[in-house]
């Protein structure tokens, strides 16, 4: 029973990475966290289903011409560079005894931050969201070190940090943004995956179950972006950093039941929106 859950939170997680643009390892790894994994446990499989996700994305997000590839490449290239400095802070942070306190206040500050910044995209109009972007060498090396540093410190994918970056600070729609997101993820997550599984023994069998349900869950995720509107999906992947915020602040005070519940009613709450979007959006269609 155990296995099976495993098997059905990864394609869950999944749908909200192929949507959001994001690795999946950012909701997975509180959750880990909360039903018991030591974070460098916690981080490796994060990276590990990180890797199948963005790989799964990245297939439907190709047929819909998302991806940007010079710019996820130059991404990917500068978050892998941060991925071998951040590693061995982990190390260091666990030996000392800090990881249990650091890695949680991290995630905090970082969701605190981008939970507003999306938020406040989401309540743009329309209209007034960006549909072209601007080329910018610094900033998308700046934006690959930042998502790369806080991938292999965390065991998140990075995306959760690129895709309201590049959505902020040059001009992507969000689309664009989800699409290059994944691509210069996968690369991160590869490198650090490997980095630490060299190091971090993990039960291999529940990374499998959690890449297997992501196999089938990435690509309904990216086919969904096609029914929401930019505006919404700015607002939503702010509502996912708060109910992720929640949870990690929960952590801290060992309420790991009711943080749980609430990524779970966020979870609940994703999917009975998008079900009654895509149905709305079916039925019209048939009528014209």
């Amino acid at each position: 029973m155990e296995y099976i859950l495993f098997f059905l939170l990864g394609g869950l997680i999944s749908v909200l990475s192929g949507f959001f643009g994001v690795g999946g390892g950012f909701i997975l790894t509180p959750i880990l966290l909360l039903i018991g994994f030591s974070p460098l446990e916690a981080i490796t499989t994060s990276l590990l289903f990180s890797v199948g996700t963005s790989l799964s994305g990245i297939a439907a997000h190709i047929r819909m011409k998302n991806i940007l590839w010079k710019e996820g490449l130059i991404m990917g290239a500068s978050g892998i560079a941060a991925t071998q400095l951040a590693r061995p802070l982990v190390y260091s942070l666990e030996e000392r005894g800090w990881d249990e306190i650091v890695i949680p206040f991290l995630y905090i500050l970082l969701l605190a931050y981008f939970a507003v910044t999306m938020i406040r995209q989401g309540k743009k109009k329309e209209e007034e969201i960006t549909t072209g972007h601007t080329f910018s060498l610094a900033k998308l090396l700046g934006v690959g070190f930042v998502g790369g540093f806080a991938s292999a410190s965390m065991g998140v994918g990075g995306g959760f940090i690129i895709v309201p970056l590049l959505i902020a600070f040059l001009g992507f729609n969000p689309k664009k943004a989800v699409g290059t997101s994944l691509f210069a993820v996968l690369m991160i997550v590869t490198v650090g995956f490997v980095s630490y599984a060299l190091q971090t023994p993990i039960d291999y069998f529940i990374g499998l179950l959690l890449i297997g349900g992501a196999l089938i869950g990435a690509q309904f995720g990216a086919r969904m972006t096609s029914y929401f509107r930019n505006k919404e999906m700015n607002a939503m992947l702010g509502m996912l950093y708060v109910a992720t915020l929640t949870g990690a602040v929960m952590k801290l005070f060992n309420l790991n039941e009711p943080g749980l519940a609430i990524i779970g009613v966020f979870i609940l709450y994703f999917f009975i929106r998008s079900i009654l979007k895509i149905t709305r959006a079916r039925q019209a269609a048939r009528t014209h």
